[in-house]
């Protein structure tokens, strides 16, 4: 056993990139039987969802299988979350067409081009980034943004799809160009599309709300019979197809999917025309950041709840892979998805193996039952998008930041209405945008509170806010930020404050135990307030500063022109400089 544990470590050593090295080394029968009924459960599940997110992105349903087979593969290989499930998402799918729509049609050859070309270029940037070890740049998505963000997404989503289940022609990137298309498109409505479209989607919600406790009544486990409701979907594909077909409803004006071809994905080259990348890159960028963000949350989430961890920047080498293998497969940009990551953990599986097995079962598909699609209605997979969109909605971190925080709330706000009036790029560009300008508008303005002693204690507090003792000849300032070119000026006008309203003042001490980091512009404050203290015969001393501040203050000459002396800790520094404050607290 020891042996085996040091073999797996000399692998993990030298083929650090591939974490499959540490779960299959341990694959045994038993963890097969789970990843294999997780792989039937998500099959089920995604067949519809990859046909209708194809479909969301402008591009041909079966893009959307051929999407869901490589990348799989791809990610059991490099990921490290061993239930995160890869392949097409609803918000990365409207960021697709979006970024595509602008400049060529949907369902032409230069679209499906472009499309593939995104998925190259996102993958690239994933794939530099883990190797550079990037992760951290997706903490600049803050969660009030990327909320905004998903819930304006799931209505232009919803919204989008109305046309589908009303059976008309409409247009628009956003809102405000959708409605009124669909408006003015309402006399062409088809009564048959529609009935359609709303039982389907009514049947889905009752699917996921009324089937499980059904399952549960015939004997089925819990966890078990809510994976099977989600994949339930399936049975309104085939139920809607044969109704079609039956009934003749394609010449009824019921529009239907139509040949799909038959074969597994095709092996493609991607574009390297400089012009397409030029236009596309910067949608590429977004999109890999929103589906990073999105994947890691997911994968984060079902890791915990087994105890388990991910590595971020080995997460981007794993989607980069999956992307890259998705454009040479003829795919288009994919992410760890919610819903289909839910269901893989929740049916049992064990390891990314289910991935490849699922992989394998709509490869099965891709080969053998597409002409079975050809009479599936294109309403039918427009109320699958719809209904598992609409859980993507949430007004609720509305209330919550309003009441929280104002500034989170304006972001939230931002990104909302941007992305529903603009655009999904627009939207998230200015939520991000917003939300660093508020950044450095708090940071900006620190909190500089005056401390004074607790009676008793050694500890010292806000004067606005407690009964502490104070000594006129002496002002204790606590910054609660860092410091930095942003808000240095601030820390020197509290301090000129503090000297022009005491005549008495002999000493400024600067209480550092909330201050992490002092960068040169800061450091160029603190030596134009120690020349103004000096010339005013005013002592200027520092306390509890932290070890690696210290560090980096110790490699300049400051210290050495500091007008005053740096304490260990604050009461230490009373204790030198106003020992009479001591006395009348004894």
């Amino acid at each position: 056993m020891e042996s085996s544990a040091t073999d797996r470590k000399t692998w993990q050593r030298w083929l650090p990139g591939l974490p499959f090295l540490g779960w299959a080394r341990d694959y045994d029968r038993a963890t097969l039987g789970s990843d294999l009924l997780a792989a039937v459960i998500v099959t089920l599940m995604l067949i519809p969802q990859s046909l209708a997110y194809a479909m969301l992105a402008g591009l041909p349903p079966e893009t959307g299988l051929y999407a869901s087979i490589a990348p799989l593969v791809l990610y059991a290989l490099f990921g490290t979350s061993r239930t995160l499930a890869v392949g097409p998402v609803a918000v990365v799918s409207l960021m697709t067409a979006a970024a595509i729509g602008q400049f060529a049609e949907s369902g032409s050859p230069h679209y499906w081009e472009a499309a593939i070309v995104l998925a190259f270029i996102s993958g690239l940037m994933l794939l530099a980034m883990g190797v550079l070890r990037l992760g951290f740049l997706a903490n600049f998505l803050s969660y009030p943004v990327i909320s905004g963000f998903i819930s304006a997404s799931g209505i232009l989503i919803a919204c989008s799809q109305l046309k589908v289940i009303l059976g008309i022609d409409a247009r628009g990137q956003n809102v405000l160009e959708m409605l009124p298309s669909i408006v003015a498109a309402l006399p062409q409505v088809s009564g048959l599309t529609l009935m359609m479209g709303m039982l389907t989607i009514a049947f889905l919600v009752w699917i996921r709300k009324g089937m499980q406790p059904l399952l549960v009544a015939w004997g089925l486990s819990a966890r078990l019979s809510d994976a099977v409701a989600r994949a339930g979907p399936v049975l309104a594909i085939v139920v809607t197809t044969v109704l079609t077909w039956l009934g003749d409803w394609a010449g009824q004006g019921v529009r239907i999917v139509g040949s799909i071809p038959a074969g597994l994905p095709p092996l493609v080259m991607p574009s390297f025309d400089g012009a397409l990348w030029q236009q596309l890159w910067m949608p590429a960028l977004l999109i890999s950041v929103v589906g990073f963000v999105e994947s890691v949350s997911v994968g984060q989430t079902l890791a915990a709840r087994r105890r388990q961890r991910i590595e971020p920047d080995q997460e981007l080498v794993a989607l980069g892979a999956s992307n890259v293998a998705a454009a040479f497969s003829g795919g288009f940009p994919v992410t760890g998805g919610f819903a289909r990551s839910v269901v893989n953990f929740d049916a049992g599986a064990r390891t990314p193996a289910a991935g490849v097995l699922t992989a394998a079962g709509i490869a099965l598909v891709s080969l053998m039952l597409t002409p079975a699609l050809y009479y599936l209605p294109h309403a039918t997979l427009a109320a699958t998008i719809v209904v598992a969109v609409l859980s993507l909605v949430d007004f609720n971190i509305l209330k919550h930041t309003w009441r929280y925080s104002k500034a989170d709330f304006s972001a939230v706000a931002a990104t909302l209405l941007a992305t529903l009036l603009v655009g999904v790029e627009a939207g998230l560009m200015a939520g991000v945008g917003l939300s660093l300008v508020l950044y450095l508008w708090r940071t900006s303005r620190p909190h500089i509170a005056e401390v004074g002693l607790m009676p008793g204690t050694e500890h010292f507090r806000n004067v606005l806010r407690h009964p502490v003792l104070t000594d006129t000849s002496l002002v204790s300032l606590r910054v609660d930020e860092s410091l930095y070119f942003a808000n240095a000026r601030a820390l020197e006008d509290r301090i000129n404050q503090a000297v022009a309203c005491n005549t008495e003042l002999k000493h400024v001490v600067l209480q550092c135990s909330a201050i992490n980091s002092i960068d040169a512009s800061a450091l160029e404050s603190l030596e134009a307030i120690n020349v103004r203290l000096q010339s005013a015969g005013i002592g200027f001393h520092f306390s509890e500063v932290k070890g690696p501040v210290m560090d980096r203050l110790q490699r300049t000459d400051f210290l050495q022109h500091l007008n005053g002396q740096v304490f260990l800790s604050h009461f230490q520094a009373m204790q030198a400089l106003a020992p009479a404050l001591l006395c009348a607290q004894a």
